[in-house]
């Protein structure tokens, strides 16, 4: 298959013309080989839950029909959605957990490389959580904050951690439907359990506990990731720099951070600028040290230290296809076991650093917190003694890179839509009572080798922002229009509606704005419920005029992620869909019952405008009820 048809982007075309030459094989080769898919397992309706199977439904049969234990088309789909549920949920859910554990093992004198980078977060999330400071200092402050969060995955009642930030029409709706989430660890093992052959097969029973544990993962686990990330490292601020391919650099050591956790990156930042590192790369023949990042670590480096991003997702094998990547060092989430492979065609190095992602033939390298600056160094060192082997013959670094403002947060928006001296979401509320801005839409996910790699993406945040549409957007989805400029001040007047242009104009933002790594889709959340408290457009997060879109989902963290915005009432567009398709009872339920249950609900459509159209109905359609003014430019 031609690269144009593969990706839109130009750098990956081009990344992906040299892989072939070379004879290296990537994840679209590997798709392709692939195919025909599993039609039963995209439908959803095979089941492998037990001994006694695996089973399969005949989607063409005209007969009722069970597997072997009796349970239909509608238990089996169920749990097979509810599965990828607990699935997503836990992977948000042991990265906060890491990030707490660190905070604990650093109040108590262990982790003595990390330190309290926001004082004021820190006291911020204290008081929340009802910790009185009482002249402490800062170290056994945090030890408490720790402590009270650890709490949160094994606690046996609800409601979890964050929970009372959620407007209080929508813990009537939770209420209702009985899925107010609990511990986090109980919200998913119990879906394991109710799972296990024998015990439930309510469809919406089943889907319910997997809405419950979603809505653990969005009001706990991602935003206590986000609120220790923000202590530990540093509040994010509008920050500049580059995105894509062509920020690998030909006379220096490329090393490229992968994953999603952000605790050794940050620590790779420090090692990296470190003097002594320094004058060791340039005395093996390197101008300095590249670093740059690959997914969600690399928006967490973005977000905080203004460093580079290499690309998406889809971008991982394409990084180390240039020729000029040293060493990619991984962690977590996302990771595929292809980089081996690539790796091996050039120089690159491939370092493991998590005990639960470990990748057969590659080296590993135990990132443990109470030595974590020793293990940077070590990683790094690594990298600058590679650079003599890169072969010059073979390294291409496509031209392509774009200018980015990044580090937006539902807490320093405020002083962005409302200024110095009126820092409130006032001014978006007029704007859009207003009809300068219809609505807000966040645009998030993964990208995938089902469709042309960011087309989607790109395709409807154009389309949105080109409709006075505002965009936030997080992790590869941010990364892919990023990547044409989306995400720059500049990009309001080439590509946004009139009233959308005049709003950015104002206050200097752009029409797209970065809201950090997948697991801060948390902070989505948090920018409705402001907007609910600022007030005149809704008195909950379903009657706002905004909507959600996972345009090139890809994993299971999507699918929790898509469940708890739509469970936070969220009309959410999803595609490529999740495996439902089998059961049009199930279907039926999450894409209309549950609308009526939690104010949202999901659409699955693969045309990226004709999702974007979706989205703007619905936002017309929220407008008319809450008897908005009409479209200022319309």
């Amino acid at each position: 298959m031609k690269s144009e048809k593969r990706s839109i982007d130009p750098a990956s075309r081009a990344a992906l013309d040299k892989a072939e030459k070379e004879q290296v094989t990537t994840i679209w080769d590997r798709y392709q080989s692939m195919q025909p898919g599993c039609g039963f397992g995209e439908l959803g309706i095979c089941c492998s839950n037990c001994l006694m199977g695996p089973c399969r439904i005949d989607p063409f049969s005209k007969e009722e029909q069970c597997g072997t234990c009796g349970a239909d088309v509608d238990t089996i789909v169920a749990r097979n959605l509810a599965r990828a549920i607990a699935s997503g949920a836990a992977a948000h859910a042991d990265h906060a957990r890491e990030l707490v554990l660190i905070l604990k093992s650093m109040s108590e004198g262990e982790a003595k490389d990390f330190s309290i980078a926001s004082p004021e977060r820190l006291h911020f999330l204290a008081e929340e959580l009802g910790i009185k400071k009482d002249g402490q200092e800062d170290m056994a402050l945090a030890g408490q904050v720790a402590d009270v969060l650890l709490h949160q995955f094994g606690r046996q009642e609800g409601p979890v951690s964050f929970l009372h930030r959620a407007p209080a029409g929508q813990h009537r709706k939770w209420e209702s439907l009985g899925v107010n989430p609990r511990g986090i660890d109980r919200d998913i093992v119990e879906i394991l359990h109710r799972t296990h052959e024998g015990v439930d097969s309510d469809y919406r029973n089943i889907i319910s506990s997997g809405l419950r544990a979603a809505l653990a993962d969005g009001w706990s686990g991602s935003m206590m990731a986000s609120e220790i990330s923000d202590i530990l490292f540093g509040m994010p601020g509008p920050i500049r720099s580059e995105v894509n391919l062509g920020v690998l650099k030909e006379d220096e050591v490329n090393l490229v951070v992968h994953g999603h956790d952000p605790a050794l990156s940050e620590m790779l930042v420090r090692a990296a600028r470190e003097k002594e590192l320094i004058e060791l790369a340039k005395s093996n023949g390197a101008r300095g040290i590249n670093l740059t990042g690959i997914c969600c670590t690399a928006n967490e480096i973005l977000m905080r230290q203004g460093l580079p991003i290499a690309g998406n997702f889809m971008q991982q094998e394409l990084a180390l296809v240039t020729g000029a990547v040293e060493l990619m060092v991984v962690d977590v989430q996302c990771i595929i076991p292809g980089l081996a492979g690539v790796a091996q065609c050039y120089h690159t190095n491939v370092i493991t650093t998590s005990p639960k992602a470990k990748i057969p033939g590659v080296e590993h390298i135990m990132f443990e917190e109470k030595k974590a600056l020793e293990i940077a160094r070590k990683i790094l060192i690594n990298a600058i003694e590679n650079f003599p082997k890169r072969r010059k013959d073979r390294v291409m670094i496509p031209k392509e890179k774009v200018g980015i403002v990044a580090g937006f947060t539902s807490n320093n928006v405020f002083h962005h839509l409302g200024g110095t001296f009126r820092s409130s979401y006032r001014p978006l509320n007029d704007a859009i009572m207003a009809g300068r801005i219809r609505g807000v839409a966040g645009v998030i996910g993964c990208t995938t080798p089902k469709v042309q790699h960011d087309y989607n993406h790109i395709t409807m945040v154009k389309e949105l922002i080109k409709n006075d549409v505002l965009v936030v957007q997080t992790g590869c989805s941010a990364i892919a229009c990023a990547k044409i400029g989306l995400l720059q001040p500049e990009a309001a007047l080439k590509y946004a509606g009139k009233g959308l242009q005049e709003v950015c104009e104002a206050v200097g933002i752009p029409p797209v704005l970065h809201f950090g790594s997948c697991v801060d889709n948390s902070r989505i959340l948090l920018a409705c419920t402001e907007m609910v408290r600022e007030g005149g457009i809704g008195n909950d997060i379903s009657e706002l005029p905004v909507a959600g879109a996972a345009p090139e989902a890809m994993s299971e963290k999507s699918v929790a992620i898509g469940f708890y915005v739509v469970g936070s009432g969220i009309y959410t567009v999803f595609s490529p869909q999740p495996a439902v398709l089998g059961s049009t009872r199930v279907t039926s339920f999450i894409t209309k019952e549950l609308q009526d249950a939690v104010g949202g609900g999901f659409a699955f459509e693969p045309d990226p405008l004709r999702g974007a159209r979706l989205m703007i109905d619905h936002m017309d359609k929220k407008r008319k009820e809450l008897s908005l003014k009409p479209m200022m430019y319309a």
